[in-house]
């Protein structure tokens, strides 16, 4: 869904202030300038249908947002475990807003497992919306429950809703010929109903959305429909919501411009497909499914039209092989994987690099190592991006910071991929894939120009005057090579992975052209054209906060506590990460103290240590989920006061 809205502003994120009543009818409604919900049960539940569903509306409404899905590790944990659990919490607010949140303001629980797996998140005083049709007593001791929660006064400091889901939608849908296991499915559906009325979402797009998924079995769309509605006359009913609450659009939060919801996989994909057609090249995708990377793949494949071609192969190796031979074919080559895939790729972007191809490798990190935490997030990878091959076989890195910027990053990745002739590696992570948040549409004229010439004849003259083509002669400002697409006549030249002689492309064992070889290779990417390093510091602070990739939005939410609260600290954030931008040597020595927080153990700062001799301090966390703002704010208070 798409919404129109103007002019910027900044805010603070911060907690929730000011509320206001007015009367609404026979219920009390108040005005609140944000709300963090988390939607929690079983993996088959539909807590990420449910929280997908609310996010688009309150996308269509106008508020500025930000989504953490939490999927289980497991395919199918045993149904009731804490395991099993699936979430999906959405921050939502009036005001520009940077996180999904720290401590969710509701929490609706389908089953005692989605309760005792979140409600250590919840602060006093949060509303928590449960299921009580679930909480028996084989449900409860599944979990470790000694005795009924919601009986025992252990949750007497919050606004406790007990509310029996699945007897009120099967009742709802009484009227409908559906077993009574079909009707319960539906209580997604009324519990996304009931939030709805509590926030005074919009409706329309999903019973719209309802119709067009059930569209093959209207039943089932107008049993789900019922259900929505069901919920929302319930809380407009029923004596235990005594109040609704009211989250005004962000009128001021954006610039000008069309609005859409967008996730980080969704948006990546579009910006690949909008490099294609800058480059006016055809968009090839060799890849194998992979958590969670699979998404780009689902979605490259739905637009032929736009003139691409997925290529599902076998495995993770099959996937970039047939990649690099269409990025030797002329295709802009894109293959996508998480950190395991790329250790399987790293032989043949080794190739790539000694080829001096453009290709797209797209890694969008999860925990580690090996197989580790398929469905939670890290920003491991860093070091395995800059050396996982062997020899030296240097490549450009890329980092987007928010899932709209994935679509920006697409295209820079693209960009130097083209230019240079060089494998680029597009580190992305599981928090930002999933994530999603409004994104402004790009007019056509925003996006550069990322034309190439492939050769054509020969570009090189011999000393008895022969006109002959040298695949390895090089574009002096940037140390290209030709793109020669295979066919054209005279441009016959060999490809292969050992060592190519300078200019001729001849297979080479000499030790003076290898030295030579491998120098050139890494000054091409050491003199990358990216920007310099954008310094935050409006008031002359003494600590610099430094940070990468998906990290941005908790640093910068606890960046402007520290300033609101009188706190002076200077922050950068990088998109570059090989090679750096030029003025980042001497933006870190301006200052005393360098905080780097990383979701590893300290990555880029052994990077920034090892190349500036800066004392860079680590803040480190490797738990799977992103930062906290206030975990964040706390740290780096302490960095300012040591």
């Amino acid at each position: 869904m798409t919404s129109q809205v103007s002019s910027p502003a900044e805010q603070t994120d911060g907690t929730v202030v000011g509320e206001q009543r007015k009367p609404g009818g026979t219920k009390d409604v108040r005005r609140l300038d944000r709300v963090i919900i988390r939607f929690a049960g079983d993996s088959g539940d539909g807590m990420q249908l449910t929280g997908d569903r609310f996010t688009s509306e309150t996308a269509s409404f106008g508020n500025d947002l930000s989504t953490l899905p939490n999927f289980p590790a497991e395919i199918r944990a045993p149904a009731g475990t804490l395991p099993g659990v699936s979430s999906f919490q959405l921050h939502f607010a009036d005001h520009d807003i940077l996180t999904p949140g720290d401590a969710p303001n509701v929490l609706v629980a389908m089953n005692p497992a989605a309760l005792k797996a979140n409600i250590g998140d919840l602060p006093r005083g949060a509303e928590i919306i449960v299921n009580t049709d679930e909480f028996t007593k084989r449900a409860l001791q599944k979990v470790g429950y000694a005795g009924d929660p919601l009986q025992d006064g252990s949750l007497d400091g919050y606004n406790l809703h007990p509310v029996p889901l699945t007897t009120l939608t099967v009742e709802a849908l009484k009227e409908f010929d559906l077993s009574r296991k079909e009707a319960e499915r539906s209580k997604n559906m009324f519990a996304l109903g009931l939030l709805s009325w509590m926030y005074h979402r919009p409706t329309e797009g999903t019973e719209k959305f309802l119709k067009s998924k059930f569209a093959k079995k209207p039943e089932i769309a107008e049993a789900n429909i019922a259900a929505f509605r069901a919920g929302w006359n319930f809380g407009e009913t029923t004596e235990d919501f005594a109040v609704s609450y009211e989250v005004a659009p962000a009128a001021k939060a954006f610039p000008v411009g069309t609005y859409r919801n967008i996730s980080g996989n969704l948006a990546l994909a579009y910006g690949l497909i909008a490099a294609s057609r800058q480059a006016d090249l055809p968009l090839f995708l060799g890849s194998y499914p992979i958590t969670p990377a699979s998404d780009i793949l689902h979605e490259l494949s739905k637009h032929k039209n736009f003139g691409v071609r997925t290529f599902q192969a076998e495995d993770e190796i099959a996937g970039i092989g047939a990649a690099l031979g269409a990025a030797f074919g002329g295709s802009l080559a894109v293959t996508t994987t998480s950190g395991p895939g790329v250790a399987l790729k790293s032989e043949t972007i080794g190739l790539a690099v000694s080829l001096e191809l453009p290709l797209l490798v797209v890694d969008i990190q999860r925990g580690g190592p090996s197989t580790g935490l398929p469905t939670k997030t890290e920003q491991a990878d860093l070091l395995q991006a800059m050396y996982g091959r062997n020899g030296e076989a240097p490549v450009p890195v890329v980092a987007p910071r928010t899932p709209g910027d994935c679509f920006d990053a697409a295209l820079e990745a693209a960009r130097i991929a083209l230019t240079y002739r060089t494998p680029v590696m597009l580190l992305s992570d599981g928090y930002l894939a999933n994530g999603s948040e409004p994104w402004r549409i790009p007019d056509l004229d925003e996006l550069p120009d990322l034309r190439v010439q492939f050769a054509s004849g020969p570009n090189h003259t011999l000393e008895d005057g022969t006109e002959v083509f040298w695949p390895y002669k090089r574009d002096p400002q940037t140390l290209a090579r030709p793109w020669a697409i295979p066919g054209t006549p005279g441009l016959e030249h060999r490809v292969g992975g050992i060592e190519k002689q300078d200019g001729t492309g001849n297979i080479s064992y000499d030790p003076a052209n290898h030295d030579f070889m491998v120098r050139t290779r890494q000054a091409k990417v050491d003199g990358i054209d990216v920007p310099d390093a954008e310094v935050d510091d409006p008031d002359g602070a003494r600590t610099l906060v430094l940070g990468w990739g998906s990290t941005y939005g908790p640093i910068t939410a606890a960046v402007r506590r520290l300033r609101a609260a009188g706190e002076s600290i200077a922050q950068v954030h990088l998109r570059h990460l090989n090679p750096f931008p030029r003025n980042l040597g001497t933006v870190l020595k301006g200052y005393d103290k360098v905080v780097i927080p990383e979701m590893n153990l300290g990555q880029l700062a052994t990077l920034v240590r090892a190349r500036y001799l800066v004392d860079a301090h680590s803040y480190n966390q490797v738990n799977g989920m992103p930062f906290k703002a206030e975990q964040l704010a706390a740290a780096l208070k302490e960095a300012i006061d040591d």
